[in-house]
């Protein structure tokens, strides 16, 4: 006697969203069961909402500010989540010579508020924030998971890397759920797992490029620039991208998308790259193993 052959239903299209770390998040994602898809993007959102509480800067009793609460105290233990990402962020911070420093928190809160006001930070407030800024003063110790935040009333920050970890982390989490093809945005953040049933990959559509489109699949794309977020103040321009090294916003146009294999990598590099421009960008890109794309002067 035959056995029966179990049917399963063709995969289907489902798309969610709700609201982490400061954006809409968008999860889209197969699945033959709507239950499967549901609980699947269920998973992906908790994730966003357990990194948020840990990376948050905007939280005070966030593990970022927990730790930026005892800066000069000595060595903290710190999750796993966490140290992951600071090593990450300590890494590039090295490789682009201070262009990328999740430590420069002050002079982004300083020009925060200047896009709300108008008004130029004075040069004391950002002569402060640049005294409290330095990732060489950020010490990792990777055998017991701790940081040592050497400098007194350091803040972390971090916006150019949270977001793009936490892409990948959903995808992880819904992988987890049995879903092999899912892509996940968050802002300018997005990370895609395996391709649309019937597809070669997800179709993005660049911004700012006259409808340039990339193709991708178990990719990450970030992109960063000055294109939607900026002041003007006495007639100049003033980017919502801080050069780390100056405490100043940037006032060059320069929009940076990245691709590359985790959301982690492109969302740093696209920040850093926002800061360093085109120029000599080929030997940064082949040591993370990304390409990019600028935008300049639109």
């Amino acid at each position: 006697m035959a056995t029966p052959v179990k049917r399963t239903n063709p995969p289907k299209r489902y798309e969610y969203s709700e609201l982490h770390m400061g954006t809409r998040v968008r999860i889209v994602l197969y699945s033959p069961e709507e239950e499967q898809a549901r609980r699947a993007a269920r998973a992906g959102f908790r994730r966003f909402a357990e990194l948020e509480d840990i990376m948050s800067d905007y939280r005070p009793k966030s593990e970022l500010n927990l730790l930026a609460a005892k800066s000069g105290g000595g060595p903290v233990k710190v999750s796993a989540d966490l140290f992951k990402v600071l090593k990450h962020a300590r890494g590039l911070s090295r490789d682009t010579g201070g262009a990328f420093d999740v430590t420069a928190s002050p002079a982004i809160w300083l020009w925060r508020a200047a896009r709300r006001s108008g008004e130029m930070p004075g040069w004391q407030d950002l002569e402060d924030a640049r005294r409290r800024t330095g990732w060489q003063h950020m010490v990792l110790d990777g055998a017991a998971r701790t940081v040592d935040l050497q400098k007194e009333e350091m803040q972390l920050d971090l916006g150019g890397i949270a977001k793009g970890y936490a892409c990948d982390e959903a995808l992880e989490a819904m992988a987890k759920n049995g879903i092999s093809s899912a892509m996940v945005q968050a802002g300018g953040d997005i990370a895609a797992s395996g391709p649309p049933p019937g597809r070669a990959g997800w179709v993005l559509t660049i911004r700012g490029t006259e409808g340039r489109q990339l193709t991708i699949w178990d990719q990450a794309v970030s992109t960063s620039g000055d294109s939607e977020q900026y002041v003007e103040i006495g007639g100049r321009r003033w980017s919502h991208v801080v050069d780390p090294r100056t405490a100043l916003a940037k006032t060059d146009r320069v929009q940076a998308t990245v691709i590359a294999e985790r959301g982690m990598v492109t969302d740093s590099l696209a920040t850093a790259f926002s800061v360093l421009g085109p120029v000599g960008h080929e030997r940064l890109a082949r040591r993370y193993g990304a390409q990019v794309i600028f935008v300049v002067g639109k």
